[in-house]
Order: C-alpha cells, then sequence, then structure tokens
C-alpha cells in the first residue's frame, strides 16, 4: 500500500445529513463560484452551451423597413405607374413622384416615400400597365426596431443556448457568442459483485448505473466520452484512489456509484481523504438515495473538481443526480437555480418522517397533476422507466389528495432546460 493510500487512515465522524432543499441551495452556490471559464465560439459550436454575458442586439430588428408581403409599394393615389422593382437583398431607391409604384418582394427594403403597399393578390394591371387596387389600412411592412433596438438586451447572462438562441444571435448581427463550455464528467463504477454484459445470477448482479448515468450526464449537458466510463474498479483502496485520479486528471465533475457507506469494502470516503477533498455535501436527509455526497477538490493552480458520490442501488443513485448533481451543473455553467415546478397530487403519498421524500410520478402536464407510479424500491428500475420525475414530500408530511408539492423533472432530452 503506498503511502498515500495510508494517509487515508480514519475517515471523520459523518455529520447529521443536511436537507434535501438546503443540500441542494449550498450544492448549487458552490458550483456558481466555480463556474466554468467564458470562451468565444462561432455560432455553429454554441448548442448546448449557456450564455456568458447577456446576449444584445448589434442592430435595429428589423434594420430598415422590410415589407411583409408580396405585392406593389405605392406612392399616393392610384393608379400607379410601374417605376421599378425592388427584391429581398437590395437597396430600393426612393419613390419621389406620387402616382408611381414598385413591384416589392416579401423581406425587401421599402422604398422612403412609400404611402402603402398593396398586396400582389389584391392588385389588377390596366391595360396601359399601370396598378390598380385598395391598400389595406394597416401597413404592411415591419419598421426598423419593431423586434429590438440597437443594444437592446434579448437575453440574460446564464441562458441555455439552444437552436432559436442561435438563430436570434445570427439574425441580429453575431458571428460568435461568449459561452461557459459543457462541463466535462466522468464516471466510476464500484462493486467487484457487478456484472457488465449478460444476465444477472450466481450472488452478482448486472451493473445498471455505467451505461445509464452517462446518458443522464448528458441530458444535463455534460460531454461523457467512452474513455470516461471506467469500471467496475476493484474493491480496494490502492485502485480506488488510482482510478479517482485518473478521472479527476480531465473531468470537471466524476460521479461514482456505490461505496458512499463506511463498510468494509466501501472505500469511497477514505479515497477522498488521500487526494485531499473537501465535503461540500456528506448525506442528505432524503429517501430514497441515502447515502449521498459531493466532495470538491482544488489544484494548487486554482482549477476546482468535483466528486459526486451516487449509492449503488439504481433509483437512489438517479435521486442523487437530481438532488446534487444537477444544481452543481447548473452553478458550474452559469445558469439559474432550476425552479421546480408545483403540481398537484392525483393520489396520496405517504412521507418519509424526518426526512424528504422524492415519489416517482408521471406528470400530467395538461391537468398539472402528479401520479405516484409502483415499484419505486431503491434497487427497482421499473418505476423509473415510467416516470416523468420525482413529487417532493418535505420532512414530517404526508402526501394528501389535492396537496400542492414541487415537483423535480428528469431531463427527458439532451439539453432540455431545467
Amino acid at each position: 500500500m503506498s503511502t498515500e493510500t495510508e494517509a487515508a487512515a480514519a475517515t471523520v465522524g459523518t455529520p447529521p445529513p443536511a436537507g434535501w432543499e438546503e443540500a441542494r441551495s449550498r450544492v448549487y452556490a458552490v458550483g456558481l463560484s466555480a463556474a466554468l471559464p467564458a470562451v468565444a465560439r462561432p455560432l455553429a459550436d454554441t448548442d448546448g452551451h449557456t450564455l456568458a454575458e447577456p446576449l444584445t442586439t448589434r442592430t435595429d430588428l428589423p434594420a430598415f423597413p422590410t415589407s411583409s408581403v408580396d405585392g406593389w409599394a405605392v406612392r399616393g393615389a392610384g393608379p400607379w405607374q410601374v417605376v421599378g422593382r425592388v427584391l429581398a437583398g437590395h437597396t430600393a431607391p426612393p419613390l419621389a413622384t406620387d402616382g408611381t409604384t414598385v413591384e416589392i418582394a416579401t423581406g425587401a427594403m421599402v422604398p422612403a416615400g412609400t404611402t402603402a403597399i398593396l398586396r400582389i393578390e389584391e392588385s389588377t394591371r390596366a391595360a396601359d400597365g399601370r396598378v390598380t387596387g385598395t391598400p389595406r389600412s394597416q401597413p404592411e411592412w415591419r419598421e426598423p426596431g419593431e423586434e429590438a433596438h440597437l443594444g437592446e438586451e434579448l437575453l440574460p447572462t446564464g441562458t441555455p443556448v439552444d437552436p432559436a438562441v442561435i438563430g436570434l444571435a445570427a439574425s441580429c448581427g453575431h458571428d460568435t457568442l461568449r459561452v461557459r463550455r459543457a462541463p466535462r464528467a466522468a464516471l466510476l463504477v464500484f462493486g467487484d459483485e457487478l456484472l457488465t454484459f449478460g444476465a444477472p445470477g450466481a450472488g452478482r448482479v448486472r451493473d445498471a448505473l455505467g451505461p445509464s448515468v452517462p446518458a443522464w450526464l448528458r441530458r444535463y449537458g455534460c460531454q461523457v466520452r467512452a474513455g470516461d466510463v471506467v469500471g467496475p474498479v476493484a474493491d480496494t483502496l490502492p485502485a480506488h484512489v488510482a482510478a479517482l485520479r485518473g478521472a479527476l486528471a480531465n473531468a470537471d465533475l466524476v460521479c461514482t456509484t456505490g461505496g458512499t457507506m463506511h463498510g468494509p469494502v466501501d472505500h469511497l470516503h477514505p479515497t477522498l481523504e488521500a487526494l485531499g477533498a473537501d465535503y461540500v455535501v456528506n448525506t442528505v436527509a432524503v429517501r430514497p438515495g441515502f447515502p449521498m455526497l459531493l466532495a470538491r477538490l482544488v489544484d494548487g493552480d486554482g482549477r476546482v473538481r468535483f466528486v459526486a458520490g451516487l449509492p449503488g442501488n439504481p433509483q437512489s443513485a438517479v435521486v442523487a443526480l437530481v438532488s446534487l448533481v444537477a444544481p452543481l451543473l447548473a452553478g458550474l455553467t452559469g445558469r439559474p437555480m432550476p425552479v421546480l415546478p408545483q403540481v398537484t397530487l392525483a393520489e396520496p403519498v405517504p412521507g418519509r418522517g424526518d426526512h424528504t421524500h422524492l415519489a416517482l410520478a408521471r406528470w400530467d402536464r395538461v391537468a398539472g397533476t402528479a401520479h405516484p407510479v409502483r415499484h419505486v424500491g431503491s434497487a427497482m428500475l421499473r418505476g423509473l422507466a415510467g416516470a416523468d420525475g420525482f413529487a417532493v414530500i418535505r420532512p414530517g408530511a404526508n402526501g394528501a389528495v389535492g396537496d400542492r408539492v414541487p415537483l423535480v423533472p428528469l431531463p427527458l432530452t439532451p439539453g432540455e432546460r431545467q
């Protein structure tokens, strides 16, 4: 055993568990204080990132009077003599004389001197070539600044970048955006009893977290590469120390599965001590999901990295993800703390004494109701596969039909806003 490993002798006694809401707030604040650096990226490379500064427009939107229809830009009363045509992308000469018109395309610049635009389908051409018709009373063009004015803030810092944001940025003249990059995450799977293929049996169980946790992390906006998933790691302290040190070399966040207790083969706590980690949260008063933790490591150069200890039971591991990892990642990317929607319980949900109960539920977004699901044991995944999130039953309470409670949504698609 190495000297470094021997230095991880006795672990400090476990403190009382933090309240669930307190833990989320603490983790978010620590993540925000270590927010990833801002970088300038071409628009095409910003999807899934987060704005590191407000998005402002470099011009009025639109930048010039723009026709809303195909038709005729006319001056004065008709009939009108056709004196030209203006297409999108061209600068229009002014209409200088009453009784004149130019044909105009949708999106084209409206000539100075235009008093109305006559829709093409509501116009006729006389034998002498002049245009007749009755323009509508409302203007058929967009005025400069109708959508936004030069320098106006369109979106605040912390906004997730999606295709709509990219399109908006392009429309107001941006070629690049300053964003916070997506966090790099890794996963270490602990447990000699785990199988990585085939059916469980002979005392060994199939690892369900190695394939699924990286997918959850990607849906929270992380980058997880194939080489970032390691395990099962041997149930020895030296193997744990080596695996965690290796994962931390490139990751902003390392998630581990199992080993969060203090049993004979639970080596996560002494591993964290060996590497000089500090606990941000060490156990949370929540069921299922006990015990979970989040620790922080700071390099000599000030670089901050995090370790999220997820329980080995699959549903408990997902509870740890939504409880600690989601708010941490929001802070790291400079996004606001996720606001939990309120739902109405359609069925009763029991409390869990002095612990918060996160109860798997289907969420009827139309009715605004939460319906508890079956098969919700800590080691079960059947209920999770049919759920949309967790109804939050606060400590010391039971959930009655009709109660309004928070719901922690599961991230259903990559990059979905929380």
